[in-house]
């Protein structure tokens, strides 16, 4: 019987392996997950002719997860490049990397070191909770290639992050370690039932032969733990001894190696101890505490995973067809902005874009927070990843989905979960000397009791090595930030940098700009007041729907705020002209077919025949007027957030002092101090008067927050200590910041700086509570108070228990949700 071959590597393919590609129609058999992932880009990246002109088959590379350099290569192609690398103004290229084969922060010292030193890279920076990194570097000097042939060789497979198939590595992941687990419980079980007989025996004087058997089966059972369960320490050891590097496990791997090959002498020479019953209980329970371990990363990412897969693989493309347009389904990547597409209800939006034809609700909750649908019409702008709710829309493309701004987003966020602050650095950089620290003390506790000629000399040492294990270490701050920022990006603030949680929590001042921040930065059309005699017969939205038909084909702010308030068709109007800087005028037709002469702007634009006295108020007043005189007053004004009371009461309250500095009229910022109860405020404030009351601040040793959404925000964004842009801020203000508040509720800013502080807390906790076990457990351990045995469920619990304890973080948060939901509405 023909055994049949991978259709990649032409190698055979296992018993029970499902992997495949389909190749022009027709699906092919792989033989194991590398060469799927290969196989997908070269078909995924337009390449499916490698395979119809190839000559021979590609070398198979050692190991499941190990590529050969053809296909490593293969990542080079800037065609299968465009859809997972990001190209900077100066030509750097950025993508995120899925890694292998790390274990704890001393990998993440390793990578970042030896990767970092290669010529070209500019930097490489690991998120230890979620495996991944983010990498830029310089294609003129270094191809993504070789850097991924670096880190294979130093032991960490890797490959350009994709949602998909990073989701079909972490099933893997989970089943292997499902099937370690259970293979170490059973060994467990059985050997410890072994271990209960001779001990028993030990007193009671259990024939030889019986101790004999009861050995040798402990040895059969305990085999396939040691060489199957816990493969992956020896494995990770073997790479980080071959590249001079320790992390937690060389100690793991000598303990269990050292009291595994002492106790099957012991058999063989039939000598007075043996602890197989150690060996298999201290790798069940390394295995339990690295299975919950993993279980919680993969539910951390998960809500970064998810806006990830927000946007669909598929896209209904419209053609020009005479007369009508023509549907075409095709990959969301063919995507091209200027083309149009077509959205039905129900259905996710492939790529940003403008409605061309069409009004419907849209649901942005997975990109903004916002839980109610919004409403969407010809000329407003759409994103990908969010949903269709109502009516077919026809929208034309301006950004595709590797430029959308989900995509921008999950980049931002990327580079907050791999920028480390100052106290995960130095726990990184610490785990690599507690390693070396752990063996040069276990090494120096067993020359201590071989000198004092204890039987127990080995196995007191090998209890030392275990306990001591900096797992718990490594876990503490990684794993808080990682919640914490999960969970702000769920409920609207993105977090962009590494040290947003550290500064927030840290800051006293908070300086606020207005238009745009404080206020929902567009006109709304606020009073109506008549001024002829003859008009106060006609109702105030009889001139209302007027000054709407004026406006009707202009996009200016002004026209937008009539639009809003007018829900009413537009009427006829014909000879529009438009006098920049004055207003506007035409005839519009009312509702008895007459046609009427109207101006709307300026006071001596739309009536120059006098001067009238703008209304005492704050906004901006307008005049309307026709031939006959003036008609009415329209005020517009920029009103306030919903929730910017209660969440400048919020800020104060959690012990910040707020100032408002604004380039606007000093009237209008003292009148929106006034409303939100601030004393600290200053009107036409220029970039250069924010910016020198920023270093007057810090020049007195406040630590500053800012929050801004303008250009003229940009210099104070880049100079405080954090700061925080408005999602629809400009491009340049949204790059100087360092958090996007992608929710239009600044009630978000007070329950980021709550959680800044738990945070900080949280950390302290677990920094505090892993190096007291450690400190503890040191002298117990080395007077041989605690068995090998205890000291892995020691080793296992503390590192459960800061993982456990940062989990406090979102469902503490959770907890309080609803209030802060009413609090916001």
């Amino acid at each position: 019987m023909h055994e049949p071959s991978c259709y990649h590597c032409g190698e055979p393919i296992p018993q029970g392996h499902h992997f495949s590609v389909e190749v022009n129609g027709e699906s092919h058999a792989l033989c194991c997950r590398g060469c799927e992932a290969v196989a997908h880009a070269i078909i995924n990246g337009g390449l499916d002719s490698y395979y119809q002109f190839r000559t021979q088959m590609p070398e198979r590379p050692e190991g499941e997860t190990h590529l050969s350099e053809a296909d490593l290569n293969i990542f080079d192609r800037p065609e299968l490049q465009a859809r997972f690398v990001h190209q900077d103004e100066q030509g750097h290229c950025d993508t995120q990397l899925a890694i292998d084969g790390m274990t704890c922060a001393a990998c993440a010292w390793l990578i970042e070191h030896h990767i970092g030193r290669l010529e070209g890279v500019t930097s490489l920076l690991v998120n230890v909770s979620d495996h991944r990194a983010r990498l830029i570097w310089d294609p003129a000097r270094i191809q993504l290639s070789q850097i991924l042939t670096e880190l294979q060789q130093i032991g960490y497979p890797s490959r350009p992050y994709q949602p998909d198939q990073h989701q079909q590595q972490l099933e893997y992941e989970q089943r292997m370690a499902t099937r370690r687990l259970i293979v170490a419980a059973i060994g467990m079980m059985q050997v410890m039932m072994f271990a209960s007989a001779l001990y028993v025996g030990a007193f009671d004087g259990i024939d030889d032969s019986f101790k004999a058997l009861f050995r040798w089966l402990s040895l059969a059972l305990t085999t396939p733990v040691v060489f199957f369960s816990a493969r992956p320490f020896f494995t990770a050891a073997w790479r980080d001894l071959k590249t001079r590097h320790l992390t937690m496990d060389v100690p793991v791997s000598l303990a269990i190696g050292l009291a595994y090959s002492a106790s099957v002498y012991a058999t063989v020479t039939h000598g007075p101890e043996v602890y197989f019953d150690s060996v298999v209980m201290f790798t069940f329970f390394l295995l339990f505490g690295r299975y919950i371990e993993m279980r919680t990363r993969h539910r951390i990412g998960r809500g970064g995973n998810r806006l990830d897969t927000l946007l669909p693989s598929s896209a209904i493309r419209l053609t020009a067809n005479g007369d009508h347009w023509t549907e075409e389904v095709v990959t969301a990547e063919m995507l091209a902005p200027g083309e149009r597409i077509r959205v039905r209800p129900g259905q996710t939006l492939p790529a940003d874009g403008t409605v061309v034809i069409g009004h419907s609700s849209i649901n942005e909750a997975a990109l903004t927070g916002e839980y109610m649908p919004v409403p969407r019409q010809p000329g407003d702008q759409v994103m990908a990843g969010t949903q269709n709710i109502d009516s077919p829309l026809d929208i034309e493309v301006t950004q595709a989905a590797a430029q959308s701004r989900v995509s921008d987003i999950m980049r931002l966020m990327d580079r907050a979960l791999e920028e480390k602050p100052r106290v995960a650095a130095i726990a990184s950089h610490l785990a690599h000397y507690v390693v070396l620290g752990v063996l040069i003390l276990a090494t120096g506790t067993y020359g201590v009791w071989w000198w004092l000629g204890s039987d127990h000399a080995f196995w007191i040492a090998l209890s030392v090595l275990v306990a001591t294990c900096p797992c718990a270490l490594s876990l503490a701050t990684p794993t808080s930030l990682t919640v914490a920022n999960s969970h702000l990006r769920q409920r609207g603030l993105l977090v962009t940098r590494g040290h947003v949680l550290e500064a927030l929590a840290k800051a006293d001042t908070l300086i606020l700009d207005k238009t745009g921040t404080l206020t929902e930065g567009r006109l709304h059309l606020s009073q109506t007041l008549l001024l002829a005699p003859e008009t106060e017969s006609i109702p105030q939205e009889a001139f209302i729907r007027w000054a709407a038909s004026l406006e009707a084909q202009s996009s200016h702010p002004i026209a937008t705020a009539f639009k809003e308030t007018n829900d009413q068709a537009p009427l006829a109007t014909r000879q529009l002209e438009v006098v920049t800087g004055q207003g506007i005028q035409g005839e519009a037709r009312d509702l008895q077919g007459q046609w009427h002469t109207l101006r709307l702007g300026r006071p001596d634009f739309a009536w120059p025949q006098a001067t009238l006295e703008r209304p005492q108020s704050e906004g901006l007043w307008l005049l309307m007027a026709n031939d006959q005189g003036p008609l009415c007053w329209f005020n517009l004004s920029d009103r306030l957030r919903a929730d910017a009371i209660e969440a400048v009461q919020a800020l104060q309250q959690q012990g910040l002092t707020l100032e408002l500095l604004s380039g606007d009229h000093p009237d209008h910022v003292a009148h929106i101090a006034q409303i939100l109860g601030l004393t600290h405020y200053q009107g036409h404030a220029t970039p250069e008067t924010k910016l020198a009351r920023l270093q007057q601040l810090q020049a007195e040793g406040h630590q500053v927050a800012m929050v801004g959404d303008g250009i003229n925000d940009v210099p104070v964004l880049a100079g405080a200590q954090v700061s925080i842009a408005m999602g629809q801020a400009t491009d340049l203000a949204r790059t100087s910041a360092d958090a996007l508040l992608v929710s239009s509720h600044l009630q978000r800013l007070s329950e980021a700086r709550q959680l800044a502080l738990k945070t900080q807390h949280i950390i302290r906790q677990n920094l505090g509570l892993s190096l007291c076990y450690n400190l503890s457990v040191v002298p117990l351990a080395a007077m041989g108070w605690v068995p090998p045995w205890l000291a892995a469920i020691g080793m296992s619990l503390s590192s459960l228990m800061v993982l456990f304890n940062a989990l406090r973080l979102r469902y503490r948060e959770q907890a309080s949700s609803p209030v802060m939901e009413a609090s916001s509405a």
